[in-house]
């Protein structure tokens, strides 16, 4: 588990594919490893990766096809920066909130415009996350825990502060960018809970306006 506090900006220093996988090295820069052992997890761009070497200047991770598939991973390259964060412990400050480091799907920045000093994303998110997404509720994106200023559909806004865009990658979003999204813990399991007994059915598809109104949630 993770917080969504970025501790570092890294960098992939290489890509070496392995078949239908990748080996990755990540060049962590300020991120203190003395106390990281082989098979700890380090979350890059808010994907949950192992540790399977320590070569003192950061660390090498396996990477999965899947993980290629379904998260943001398939655009880098060697020479991209990425957010780094350790997985947290028992006594780390819950900062951010609880992030697990399973990408639910890939956004895309569609809108960049600098407000103040600070600066106002629109992310446009999967259809199939729109439900879980709501105003001043918790986003994760490219690993960063992230307060959600507004939503309209699966669009949704964030206003970033100096300091986030000064220690994480985002000053690097631009119109285009693909980022990855995890959405809050809680909003999905409280989906399965609302199902019931029917959260047991095979393809259950999660709740919708007919199961709402079905189970007295809307009025008629």
């Amino acid at each position: 588990m993770f917080t969504g506090i970025i501790e570092s900006i890294g960098k992939i220093s290489r890509i070496e594919p392995k078949g239908n996988d990748a080996k990755v090295a990540v060049e962590t820069g300020k991120l203190d490893l003395g106390d990281v052992q082989l098979g700890d997890s380090i979350a890059v761009n808010g994907v949950c990766l192992t540790a399977v070497e320590l070569p003192g200047n950061g660390f090498v991770a396996d990477v999965s096809g899947e993980t290629f598939a379904r998260t943001a991973f398939a655009t880098l390259k060697a020479g991209s920066v990425v957010n780094l964060e350790k997985a947290l412990t028992p006594t780390t400050r819950l900062g951010g909130h609880l992030v697990s480091g399973h990408v639910d799907g890939v956004g895309e920045v569609i809108s960049r415009a600098d407000d103040g000093r600070s600066v106002q994303f629109k992310i446009k998110a999967p259809d199939e996350l729109a439900r879980y997404i709501a105003e001043k509720g918790s986003i994760t994106v490219n690993g960063i825990s992230l307060t959600v200023n507004g939503v309209n559909g699966a669009v949704f806004d964030l206003n970033i502060v100096p300091h986030t865009l000064q220690e994480t990658t985002m000053d690097e979003f631009m119109v285009g960018t693909k980022i990855n999204l995890e959405v809050d813990l809680i909003a999905r399991y409280l989906e399965r809970m609302m199902l019931g007994d029917r959260a047991a059915e095979p393809d259950t598809q999660g709740i919708s306006m007919e199961f709402l109104a079905e189970n007295g949630f809307l009025g008629r």
